[in-house]
């Protein structure tokens, strides 16, 4: 699926479906959150939540006190949804409209966090230079999240292919910049009450001399 083409099928999504109609819907991110206090995360930590769309992680790390956060989505119309919810507080979070693929950041971060954006790449020029751009963007001992769809999980996801991934696909994708923290495997009950198998690992960015 070409860039334009994925960014098309975003902005349809986020128009036509209610928050509580999509399958990654969470009222309260508990893993995503439980990665922040298991790291300690300071409240002036860089963070980004990459795919954030209108997730309510960047709702519950204001209430959490952090405030360098941003928030990235290739849907315009899903930023806009969470700017519309958060209200006034939206005005303390960075929202950037970019494809996770091509992205381009001109800070480093502190963490990247990314539930479920990284495997709708499925192209290796797509994926490589992802995993480019976190070796790139995220600083010395910066921690790296992201949940994927495991090999036991989906195959499709809002109609189109996904990537799955293991811990042994996820470690070996990313070992060049990171050392593996740890991975753990879980189920997500969709709104729908079907079942999605995620695979969620931490990194920890390398020194390199």
């Amino acid at each position: 699926m070409e860039n334009f083409e994925r960014k098309k099928h975003w902005e349809d999504i986020y128009q036509t479906k209610e928050l509580k109609d999509v399958s990654w819907f969470e009222p309260k991110p508990e893993t995503s959150l439980d990665f922040f206090k298991q790291f300690n995360v300071s409240t002036t930590a860089k963070i980004i939540d990459v795919g954030g769309g209108d997730s309510f992680l960047v709702d519950h790390l204001l209430d959490l006190g952090y405030q360098d956060i941003s928030v990235l989505d290739i849907s315009a119309s899903a930023i806009d949804r969470a700017k519309e919810r958060l209200g006034k507080r939206a005005d303390k979070v960075k929202w950037i409209v970019a494809d996770a693929a091509t992205f381009e950041p001109n800070e480093k971060y502190n963490f990247w966090h990314d539930r479920a954006a990284f495997h709708f790449l499925t192209n290796k020029n797509e994926i490589d230079n992802y995993i480019a751009t976190t070796a790139k963007a995220i600083s010395k001992d910066g921690i790296l999240v992201i949940g994927t769809f495991s090999e036991q999980g989906p195959t499709k996801c809002s109609g189109i292919e996904i990537k799955q991934y293991s811990e042994h696909t996820m470690t070996d994708l990313f070992q060049n910049d990171f050392e593996k923290i740890k991975c753990i495997t879980l189920d997500h009950r969709t709104p729908f009450d079907t079942i999605q198998n995620f695979v969620f690992c931490s990194f920890r960015k390398l020194h390199k001399i």
